[in-house]
């Protein structure tokens, strides 16, 4: 279909915006398929589905990043087909990433009004940048924002709310929020979703990315689902259950979102006593770790939950305590006498610490234990190829094979090659930090099975998580950390959501 120019199109009664049989290849990848979408003035529409359904795609058409092989776009009643991101905000069509596209240098009117500066005769004029910047902080609801601080130094609840004041800056009429949520707190999740419902009043459009469906049910008034590049579903939030939108988006029921995976806790095989690390946190942490075991730790953005497992790892200097690995005690250790204990680490960090993005699928896999197929100092690759490719069948990770490099994989895949690493290490303890953010329930699901499955192997497995309903589904004890204070370990059945935020905001 050919792509409609900047020609009238007529009257889109009710629509700001239309997308109508959009589908776009890379190579032989089809990565849209004719996909229809609609989003009212002054509606919250979510777009769901799994890594690798199209969503990014999508979302990359809609801001100018990626041009359509073919399908028609309106935006206002108005033929709406973006040459560049430039184009497209110009147009009116904002995108907010995940990643947060601010310079931490500059203050927070420096940022707002990068690249769409007034001047007269070259000449900037900052009473009117000033008077840009406050307004549209006061439409956020947020006027106490100092325009002078510079941007590295606010959280980053605070930093996307000046992503937002710099699109309404911009005259957007429709903004795209791309998993908003996912490094933010609670506090600062509400206060996002009140910033949400202004624009909503003012009669923006907001399209919303989020794997969290029970945000999607908070804040949404409409929902699409993406599956395999196709639109499978669309309707009223109201009007739908979310295990129907989640069987929607996996093609099928998912009975058991939290696999019960059969264990028995064994011998100790990790104790921290009285644990403390150069980075301020965590302050005397004690707790026992046994084989077949999954503990959890909870607790709000900062606590030092983080800070906590690097220490462990070695990836951050011990100043006081011990760390006890398997009867062996130290006060200091580093990455690789870790691993060499048998301590495997995942990082929240996917993209620059835990995984080597250029890297084949097979590299990830085996980096930390490359030993193990070298024989007089030369790599057995076909003796590597061979477990590689069991293990791909193991973890059931989506790839083209194993020389794929794990950068073009979605973050699904690419989490559940980080943790296959932890097989081939055959890790003994495992520390998984953030394991399942920014990924789909259908991937979340086969990686609780993996966590379970490595704790029915024997290995212990210390999990970091501000996703509640996870750690209440995953783990058999949990302790939460408030200000680098490890709360004694719990069973779950003992703990709440209550409580466990209770202990969380403990002073």
């Amino acid at each position: 279909m050919k792509l409609i120019g900047d020609a009238e199109t007529g009257s889109e009664a009710g629509f700001l915006l239309r997308v109508v049989n959009i589908s776009k290849s890379f190579g032989a990848s089809r990565a849209l398929r004719e996909v229809s979408f609609d989003l009212a003035r002054g509606e919250v529409h979510a777009l769901v589905g799994e890594n690798g359904a199209g969503k990014s795609t999508l979302m990359k058409v809609l801001s100018g990043a990626v041009r359509p092989d073919g399908g028609a776009m309106t935006l206002g009643g108005r033929g709406y087909a973006p040459k560049s991101p430039k184009d497209a905000k110009r147009r009116g069509v904002a995108m907010i990433y995940q990643e947060l596209a601010l310079a931490p240098h500059l203050s927070v009117e420096g940022n707002v009004m990068l690249g769409q500066e007034r001047t007269i005769a070259g000449i900037v004029r900052r009473r009117t940048h000033r008077r840009l910047v406050a307004d549209a902080l006061r439409r956020l609801g947020h006027p106490e924002i100092d325009l002078d601080e510079p941007v590295g130094r606010l959280s980053v609840g605070v930093q996307q709310l000046v992503e937002v004041a710099r699109a309404l800056v911009a005259d957007a009429r429709v903004i795209i929020f791309d998993e908003p949520t996912s490094s933010l707190s609670a506090r600062d999740s509400a206060t996002l979703f009140e910033v949400i419902r202004r624009l909503r009043s003012e009669g923006i459009g907001i399209v919303y990315i989020s794997h969290f469906l029970e945000e999607v049910r908070a804040i949404a008034d409409r929902y699409t689902v993406l599956r395999d590049g196709r639109n499978v579903a669309s309707g009223s939030i109201d009007a739908v259950e979310l295990k129907e939108i989640i069987r929607q988006m996996v093609g099928r029921d998912l009975t058991e979102i939290y696999p019960q995976v059969p264990r028995k806790p064994g011998a100790v095989v990790l104790e921290l006593s009285s644990l403390e690390a150069r980075h301020k946190f965590p302050l005397h942490a004690n707790l026992s770790l046994r084989r077949g075991e999954i503990m959890g730790i909870a607790g709000l953005v900062g606590a030092g939950r983080t800070e906590l497992l690097r220490a462990v790892f070695g990836l951050a200097p011990v100043t006081a305590g011990k760390v006890v690995v398997k009867g062996l005690s130290s006060g200091r250790s580093s990455p690789k006498g870790r691993i060499q204990q048998g301590v495997g680490f995942v990082s929240e960090d996917r993209k620059d610490e835990g995984l080597a993005l250029m890297r084949s699928v097979e590299d990830n896999m085996t980096y930390p234990a490359l030993r193990r197929h070298a024989r007089f100092g030369c790599l057995n690759l076909v003796e590597r190829r061979r477990e590689v490719q069991e293990l791909l069948t193991r973890v059931q990770v989506r790839c083209e094979g194993p020389e794929q490099p794990v950068g073009r994989l979605s973050g699904g895949n690419q989490q559940k090659v980080a943790l296959a690493r932890l097989l081939h290490q055959r890790a003994d303890v495992i520390l998984l930090d953030e394991p399942t953010r920014g990924i789909d329930i259908g991937s979340k699901a086969e990686i609780y099975r993996l966590i379970g499955d490595l704790a029915a192997r024997g290995a212990a497995v210390l999990l970091v998580s501000s996703y509640l309903p996870e750690l209440f589904g995953v783990c058999d004890r949990l302790a939460v950390m408030a200000r680098g204070a490890l709360t004694a370990p719990r069973p779950v059945a003992d703990w709440d959501q209550g409580s466990v935020m209770e202990a969380a905001t403990a002073s």
